[in-house]
C-alpha cells in the first residue's frame, strides 16, 4: 500500500471541514442520548417493573444494524444530518441508559436515608446526592458512547453525512489507500481527543475523589 503523502497538504481544508462535520453529528447525538438516558434511567431505577423493559428494549434496538436504522429513519427526516443524529442516538442509548440506572444503583441506600431524613425532596435527593455520586460512572458511559458515536459516524456518509467516512467511500471507490488511512487516522485522533476531554471533565467535577486520593 502506497501512502501519497503530498495529498495531504493539498487537502488540508477539506479535511479539517470533514472533521468538523464529523463532529457536528456526533456530539449531539451523544447529548440528546445522554438527555434521554437520565430520565429514564431514574424511572428505570425507582419503578423496578420497569427496568427491565426499558433496558431490554434498548438492547433490541441496539441489535439493529446501523444503515438499516437509517434506511427506517429516511421516510420521515429525509437525507439530512437528523437522520443521522437520530441513527446515533439509539445506539448510545443502550450504553447511557445502563450505566445511568448502575450508577443510580450504586448509591448507597444509607446515603439516600440520611438525605431523606434531613427533609430533603426526592428531587433533591437525586439532583445533589444520587446523581453526584453516580456521576464517575454515568461519565464512563458517556465516554464509551462518545468513542462509539464518533466511530459510527462514517456509516452515516450512505446519506451524505459521514463526516470523515466520505475519505473511506471515497478512497475505496477509486482503490486510492491515502483517504482512508486519512480518515482512519482522524477519527483515532477525534475519538482519543474527546475521551481526554470527557476525562478531564470529570476530574472537575469530583473533587471530593480527588481529595480521597
Amino acid at each position: 500500500m502506497t501512502i501519497d503523502w503530498g495529498w495531504f497538504p493539498d487537502h488540508r481544508s477539506t479535511l479539517v471541514t470533514l472533521t468538523l462535520d464529523h463532529l457536528s453529528t456526533a456530539v449531539p447525538a451523544v447529548l440528546l442520548g445522554l438527555l434521554i438516558a437520565l430520565p429514564l434511567a431514574v424511572i428505570a431505577h425507582r419503578v423496578r417493573p420497569l427496568r427491565g423493559l426499558l433496558l431490554g428494549l434498548s438492547n433490541i434496538l441496539f441489535t439493529i444494524p446501523s444503515i438499516a436504522i437509517f434506511v427506517l429513519l429516511l421516510p420521515v427526516t429525509g437525507l439530512t444530518r437528523t437522520t443521522a443524529i437520530t441513527g446515533l442516538t439509539i445506539y448510545t442509548l443502550v450504553v447511557l441508559l445502563r450505566n445511568t440506572v448502575e450508577g443510580l444503583d450504586s448509591v448507597p441506600t444509607k446515603v439516600r436515608e440520611a438525605s431523606t431524613a434531613m427533609g430533603a425532596r426526592p428531587l433533591r435527593t437525586l439532583l445533589t446526592v444520587e446523581l453526584p455520586l453516580a456521576f464517575p460512572v454515568i461519565m464512563a458511559g458517556v465516554r464509551v458512547a462518545t468513542v462509539m458515536a464518533i466511530s459510527l459516524v462514517s456509516v452515516a456518509s450512505y446519506i451524505g453525512y459521514g463526516g470523515l467516512g466520505q475519505l473511506f467511500t471515497d478512497g475505496f471507490q477509486r482503490n486510492y489507500p491515502t483517504p482512508v488511512v486519512a480518515g482512519v487516522v482522524l477519527s483515532l485522533v477525534l475519538a482519543l481527543v474527546a475521551d481526554a476531554v470527557l476525562v478531564t471533565i470529570q476530574w472537575l467535577c469530583t473533587p471530593w475523589l480527588r481529595r480521597r486520593a
